[in-house]
């Protein structure tokens, strides 16, 4: 995927600060103002002035958006990497929570979107009318998806019991590795080019290590080849020099210490440490392609019999396994509007709404966010069917775009609700 790097690392600073002591300092105040006015209508003055400055925003901001942490340009997917224009998204999207729950919106969303089938038996829904509705989400583990989909002790049980020798087959664990090591290497080198240390340098050997040690053990083996064709290798001199994945674990330690002070690389170190957790559970497994097949084969047993045993339910070891498996991505999933769910217990169905702010309403801003809410919302049917839970889930995705007509789309069989955000 291409991507794109922009840094203004020379002149940045300066324009930053004055940048940061007037528009900053105004929405700081807009945000207090709103923020411990909860439940308060705002004056219609307040509306206009900020309705206008995201008219502002929205202008400088096209084909920008922030997706799981990082900001990027929907029409090409590239990354990038400008500190101003990041603050900038995150400002957009503070003041249109805020006209998301002003009444008029209220009154509009009541009209617009069609009774939900969960609400037969219950008094009907207005999406996004709570203020913890309106809160941005993280999703990075599997504790919170049942938390919100109210899913028992038990049935977590049966979740984990499920999900955990899907997911920690050999090759799902060590192409998730490949995943988030490609996913660092990028970034370090970036870093590395713009300004250059001894740690991204340190780090750029280290990740290219660990890939290295990957990539010898994926080609161990042909997985479609019959066992007969593998000849068994002469035994070692020293049966103690084989290689296990206490050297990746090692490397692992040494790689987190070496980034843990950059600060871009926050997310990555995170995801360092979530595998860090399986890394320490195998790490008397051998990995050596001199070993035989059937060795070969055993030890790869071991790994998943390892990974099944040990990863709890709350393990974001897991969470980013089961993000592979799913999606082959590893970054946590981030919603702007969290959402809920209503209907639950009430009848055969209940209803899941997520939703998304976006800074345009162009064609390619859009169905990259209905693409990113279908991850989540079916991450979190994924959950809910594997729970064995008794009510039909309906899923809804809503997207939010400074004066966009509203309109209904339908993406592999859910609805997404496309909302425009006017003064």
């Amino acid at each position: 995927m291409a991507r794109i790097h922009l840094w203004n690392s020379l002149c940045w600073g300066k324009h930053l600060d004055t940048w940061r002591n007037g528009f900053m300092c105004w929405n700081v105040m807009l945000y207090h103002s709103f923020g411990e006015a909860r439940g308060v209508t705002l004056p219609a003055r307040w509306y206009e002035k900020a309705f206008r400055q995201m008219i502002k925003l929205s202008d400088c901001l096209k084909d920008l958006d922030s997706v799981d942490g990082r900001l990027i340009n929907v029409k090409d997917g590239s990354i990038v990497i400008d500190d101003l224009m990041e603050h900038k998204v995150h400002t957009f999207k503070s003041l249109a929570r805020a006209f998301i729950g002003s009444p008029s919106i209220q009154q509009t969303l009541k009209r617009s979107i069609p009774a939900s089938s969960a609400d037969a038996k219950s008094a009907p829904h207005v999406c996004f009318s709570n203020v913890s509705e309106r809160e941005p989400m993280v999703i990075n583990s599997l504790t919170k998806i049942s938390d919100i989909l109210k899913i028992s002790a038990q049935q977590r049980k049966s979740v984990r019991v499920t999900v955990c020798p899907l997911v920690t087959q050999h090759q799902i664990w060590t192409a998730t590795l490949e995943e988030l090591l490609n996913g660092l290497k990028y970034e370090l080198d970036i870093l590395n080019g713009q300004c250059p240390r001894h740690a991204t340098k340190m780090g750029l050997q280290i990740v290219s290590l660990c890939l290295n040690f990957l990539e010898e053990n994926s080609s161990s083996f042909n997985p479609d080849s019959s066992s007969w064709m593998r000849v068994s290798p002469a035994a070692k001199a020293d049966s103690s020099a084989s290689r296990k994945w206490e050297d990746v674990l090692e490397m692992f330690d040494d790689l987190i210490r070496c980034i843990k002070y950059e600060e871009e690389l926050l997310l990555q170190l995170k995801k360092l440490e979530a595998m860090k957790e399986g890394l320490s559970q195998i790490r008397d497994v051998v990995v050596d392609r001199c070993i035989g097949y059937k060795d070969a084969r055993h030890q790869e047993s071991l790994v998943q019999k390892k990974l099944t045993k040990t990863l709890g339910y709350s393990s974001p070891c897991l969470f980013t396994l089961l993000l592979y498996y799913l999606y082959g991505y590893v970054r946590d999933l981030e919603i702007d509007l969290s959402g809920g769910i209503w209907g639950h217990g009430e009848g055969s169905k209940c209803c899941l709404h997520v939703g998304r702010i976006l800074t345009t309403d162009e064609e390619d801003m859009v169905w990259n966010g209905v693409k990113h809410l279908h991850k989540v919302l079916g991450l979190f049917k994924f959950v809910w069917e594997t729970a064995g839970m008794k009510e039909v889930l309906e899923l809804q995705g809503h997207l939010w775009c400074l004066r966009a007509e509203d309109r209904t789309l339908t993406y592999k069989g859910n609805l997404y609700f496309v909302h425009g955000i006017t003064s």
